[in-house]
C-alpha cells in the first residue's frame, strides 16, 4: 500500500534543506508532486513569512557565486537564473554596471579551460559567441589568448595572402 503524501510544507522544507529554490521553482516542484494548488500557495506563504523563502535574496546569492566562481559570461548567468525561476526583472537588477573587464576573464578562463591544442582563432570566437559573449569580447580574448599561446594558433586559409 502506498504511503500518504507529507503535507505540502514539509515537502517544500524538505526540497529547501537540499537547494535554495524560488518561489517559482518550489511551487513547480510541488504540482508535479500533485499537491493541491490551495496547500502549495499556503505553504509558499508560511516558508515566505519565516523568511526561508526569498527570492529577491536567493538570486542576488546564487547570481553573486556564479558571477565570482565561474567563467559563465553574464548573460548566461541571467539566463540560468531565469530557468530557475527568477523574474527577470529580478535578475536584470543583479547585474553590476560594469561588467567588461569580468566578462574578459572570463572568456580567458573559458577559453584555457576548453582549448588545449591548436585551434583557430574563429573557432575560439563561435565558442565564446555561444556561450553569451559580446562579439567584441569573443573578439579581443581570442586575440589575448593567442598572444599569451602563440603557438596554438592555426591560421586560417584567408590569413595566407601572399
Amino acid at each position: 500500500m502506498k504511503k500518504p503524501n507529507p503535507p505540502a510544507l514539509h515537502k517544500a522544507v524538505e526540497l529547501l534543506s537540499m537547494q535554495e529554490h524560488s518561489a517559482a521553482k518550489l511551487r513547480e516542484k510541488l504540482r508535479r508532486r500533485d499537491y493541491p494548488d490551495e496547500e502549495i500557495e499556503a505553504a509558499l506563504v508560511r516558508l515566505t513569512e519565516k523568511h526561508y523563502l526569498d527570492d529577491e535574496a536567493a538570486c542576488r546569492r546564487q547570481f553573486q557565486y556564479f558571477y565570482e566562481e565561474s567563467a559563465m559570461s553574464v548573460r548566461q548567468i541571467c539566463q540560468k537564473l531565469r530557468q530557475r525561476g527568477f523574474s527577470s526583472a529580478l535578475v536584470t537588477a543583479c547585474v553590476p554596471e560594469d561588467t567588461a573587464a569580468r566578462e574578459e576573464r572570463a572568456a580567458q578562463t573559458s577559453l584555457s579551460q576548453k582549448f588545449r591544442t591548436a585551434t583557430p582563432r574563429e573557432k575560439m570566437k563561435v565558442f565564446l559567441y555561444r556561450r553569451g559573449f559580446s562579439y567584441t569580447t569573443c573578439e579581443h580574448a581570442a586575440e589575448t589568448f593567442l598572444a599569451k599561446h602563440p603557438a596554438w594558433g592555426i591560421e586560417e586559409a584567408h590569413d595566407f595572402d601572399e
